[in-house]
Protein backbone atom coordinates (compact mmCIF):
# COMPACT_ATOMS: atom_id res chain seq x y z
CA UNK A 1 0.00 0.00 0.00
CA UNK A 2 1.35 3.34 -0.25
CA UNK A 3 1.79 5.92 1.41
CA UNK A 4 -0.86 8.89 0.27
CA UNK A 5 -3.58 5.30 0.60
CA UNK A 6 -2.11 4.65 4.20
CA UNK A 7 -2.32 8.37 5.07
CA UNK A 8 -6.51 8.25 4.01
CA UNK A 9 -7.02 5.25 5.25
CA UNK A 10 -6.15 7.49 8.75
CA UNK A 11 -8.85 10.36 8.27
CA UNK A 12 -12.06 9.91 10.03
CA UNK A 13 -15.19 10.83 8.17
CA UNK A 14 -19.20 12.06 8.35
CA UNK A 15 -20.02 8.08 7.93
CA UNK A 16 -18.06 7.31 11.13
CA UNK A 17 -20.05 9.78 13.12
CA UNK A 18 -23.15 8.09 11.31
CA UNK A 19 -22.14 4.43 12.63
CA UNK A 20 -21.39 5.08 16.39
CA UNK A 21 -23.73 3.47 18.95
CA UNK A 22 -26.61 4.59 20.19
CA UNK A 23 -26.08 7.23 22.82
CA UNK A 24 -22.01 7.65 21.62
CA UNK A 25 -21.69 11.61 20.23
CA UNK A 26 -18.51 12.41 18.34
CA UNK A 27 -17.73 16.17 16.46
CA UNK A 28 -15.48 15.93 13.05
CA UNK A 29 -13.26 18.41 12.38
CA UNK A 30 -10.78 18.18 8.99
CA UNK A 31 -10.98 14.19 9.65
CA UNK A 32 -10.60 13.97 13.40
CA UNK A 33 -13.56 12.54 15.22
CA UNK A 34 -13.49 13.96 18.45
CA UNK A 35 -15.40 11.66 21.46
CA UNK A 36 -17.84 13.87 22.98
CA UNK A 37 -18.30 13.41 27.11
CA UNK A 38 -21.97 13.74 28.95
CA UNK A 39 -22.88 16.81 30.05
CA UNK A 40 -23.24 17.57 33.32
CA UNK A 41 -26.14 19.47 35.18
CA UNK A 42 -25.07 22.70 35.51
CA UNK A 43 -24.06 22.51 31.43
CA UNK A 44 -27.72 21.09 30.97
CA UNK A 45 -29.22 23.75 33.05
CA UNK A 46 -27.20 26.72 31.07
CA UNK A 47 -28.45 24.87 28.02
CA UNK A 48 -31.81 25.03 28.94
CA UNK A 49 -31.60 28.06 30.69
CA UNK A 50 -30.11 30.26 27.53
CA UNK A 51 -33.01 28.24 25.42
CA UNK A 52 -35.72 29.08 26.38
CA UNK A 53 -34.63 33.08 26.93
CA UNK A 54 -33.63 33.36 23.26
CA UNK A 55 -36.54 31.62 22.21
CA UNK A 56 -38.96 33.40 24.30
CA UNK A 57 -37.15 36.62 22.87
CA UNK A 58 -37.87 35.23 19.23
CA UNK A 59 -41.56 34.79 19.48
CA UNK A 60 -42.58 37.19 21.02
CA UNK A 61 -41.11 39.71 18.58
CA UNK A 62 -42.18 37.52 15.79
CA UNK A 63 -38.71 36.48 14.47
CA UNK A 64 -37.65 34.57 11.66
CA UNK A 65 -34.37 32.66 13.94
CA UNK A 66 -34.84 29.20 15.43
CA UNK A 67 -32.73 28.44 18.00
CA UNK A 68 -31.88 24.51 18.81
CA UNK A 69 -29.89 22.92 21.39
CA UNK A 70 -27.18 20.47 21.56
CA UNK A 71 -27.75 17.53 20.19
CA UNK A 72 -28.46 19.13 16.79
CA UNK A 73 -26.29 18.90 14.08
CA UNK A 74 -24.33 21.62 12.45
CA UNK A 75 -22.36 20.74 9.06
CA UNK A 76 -20.33 23.84 9.15
CA UNK A 77 -19.39 24.50 5.58
CA UNK A 78 -22.21 22.77 4.12
CA UNK A 79 -20.48 20.08 3.62
CA UNK A 80 -18.93 16.37 5.45
CA UNK A 81 -15.69 17.74 6.78
CA UNK A 82 -16.93 19.59 9.62
CA UNK A 83 -19.68 17.97 11.91
CA UNK A 84 -20.32 20.11 14.85
CA UNK A 85 -23.15 20.14 17.16
CA UNK A 86 -22.89 23.23 19.35
CA UNK A 87 -24.74 23.22 22.73
CA UNK A 88 -26.73 26.36 21.02
CA UNK A 89 -27.27 27.25 17.60
CA UNK A 90 -29.10 29.99 16.22
CA UNK A 91 -29.93 29.92 12.62
CA UNK A 92 -31.80 33.18 10.96
CA UNK A 93 -31.81 31.56 7.39
CA UNK A 94 -33.80 28.81 6.92
CA UNK A 95 -32.26 27.64 3.74
CA UNK A 96 -29.78 26.40 5.84
CA UNK A 97 -32.09 24.25 7.73
CA UNK A 98 -32.56 20.18 6.67
CA UNK A 99 -33.77 17.22 8.24
CA UNK A 100 -30.48 16.41 9.30
CA UNK A 101 -29.35 19.88 10.87
CA UNK A 102 -27.91 23.24 9.75
CA UNK A 103 -26.17 23.13 6.36
CA UNK A 104 -23.93 26.03 6.87
CA UNK A 105 -22.65 28.57 9.49
CA UNK A 106 -24.97 29.25 12.23
CA UNK A 107 -25.28 33.00 12.96
CA UNK A 108 -24.95 32.91 16.61
CA UNK A 109 -23.10 30.45 18.62
CA UNK A 110 -22.83 29.35 22.57
CA UNK A 111 -20.94 26.47 23.92
CA UNK A 112 -21.21 25.96 27.53
CA UNK A 113 -17.30 24.98 28.32
CA UNK A 114 -17.19 21.56 30.66
CA UNK A 115 -13.63 20.30 31.76
CA UNK A 116 -13.26 17.85 29.02
CA UNK A 117 -14.04 20.44 26.34
CA UNK A 118 -12.20 23.76 27.11
CA UNK A 119 -9.57 22.99 24.17
CA UNK A 120 -12.12 22.26 21.47
CA UNK A 121 -14.53 25.02 22.82
CA UNK A 122 -11.67 28.05 23.30
CA UNK A 123 -9.32 26.78 19.99
CA UNK A 124 -10.26 24.25 17.72
CA UNK A 125 -14.44 25.64 17.09
CA UNK A 126 -13.40 29.49 17.71
CA UNK A 127 -11.12 29.00 14.50
CA UNK A 128 -13.61 26.93 12.82
CA UNK A 129 -16.29 29.25 13.48
CA UNK A 130 -14.67 32.12 12.62
CA UNK A 131 -13.35 30.74 9.39
CA UNK A 132 -17.00 29.62 8.58
CA UNK A 133 -18.11 33.43 9.14
CA UNK A 134 -20.69 32.48 12.44
CA UNK A 135 -21.99 36.00 13.13
CA UNK A 136 -21.00 35.78 17.04
CA UNK A 137 -20.01 33.06 19.42
CA UNK A 138 -20.22 32.75 23.15
CA UNK A 139 -18.01 30.51 25.56
CA UNK A 140 -19.91 30.48 28.23
CA UNK A 141 -17.24 29.42 31.12
CA UNK A 142 -18.99 28.35 34.47
CA UNK A 143 -16.47 27.33 36.41
CA UNK A 144 -14.31 30.70 35.79
CA UNK A 145 -17.69 32.30 35.79
CA UNK A 146 -16.71 34.04 32.52
CA UNK A 147 -18.64 34.96 29.10
CA UNK A 148 -16.24 35.58 26.26
CA UNK A 149 -17.84 36.82 23.00
CA UNK A 150 -16.44 37.29 19.76
CA UNK A 151 -18.33 39.23 17.87
CA UNK A 152 -16.49 37.96 14.03
CA UNK A 153 -19.36 40.48 12.21
CA UNK A 154 -17.44 43.57 13.92
CA UNK A 155 -14.26 41.91 14.97
CA UNK A 156 -14.79 42.49 18.65
CA UNK A 157 -13.82 40.09 21.45
CA UNK A 158 -15.14 41.11 24.99
CA UNK A 159 -15.12 39.16 28.38
CA UNK A 160 -17.97 39.38 30.85
CA UNK A 161 -18.74 37.98 34.85
CA UNK A 162 -21.55 35.91 35.71
CA UNK A 163 -22.72 39.20 37.24
CA UNK A 164 -22.85 41.22 34.61
CA UNK A 165 -26.25 41.68 31.40
CA UNK A 166 -24.68 40.64 28.70
CA UNK A 167 -26.30 41.84 25.12
CA UNK A 168 -26.21 39.73 22.14
CA UNK A 169 -24.95 41.39 18.97
CA UNK A 170 -27.29 39.38 16.83
CA UNK A 171 -30.23 41.97 18.17
CA UNK A 172 -30.52 44.98 19.16
CA UNK A 173 -32.22 44.38 22.49
CA UNK A 174 -31.35 41.63 23.97
CA UNK A 175 -29.22 40.63 26.58
CA UNK A 176 -29.04 38.06 28.78
CA UNK A 177 -28.63 39.11 32.58
CA UNK A 178 -26.13 36.64 34.06
CA UNK A 179 -26.92 37.39 37.86
CA UNK A 180 -30.46 35.90 37.47
CA UNK A 181 -28.78 32.93 36.22
CA UNK A 182 -28.37 30.16 38.86
CA UNK A 183 -25.04 27.93 38.23
CA UNK A 184 -25.12 26.11 41.80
Amino acid sequence: MNAAVEKQLDYDTIEDIYNLPDGQRAELINGKLYMMAAPGRIHQELVSDFTYLIKDYIKNKNGDCKVFPSPFAVYLNADDKIYLEPDISVICDKNKLTDEGCMGAPDWIIEIVSPSSRPMDYNKKLFQYRTAKVREYWIVDPMKQLITIYNFEHDTYEEYSFSDKVKAGIYEDFEIDFAGISVE
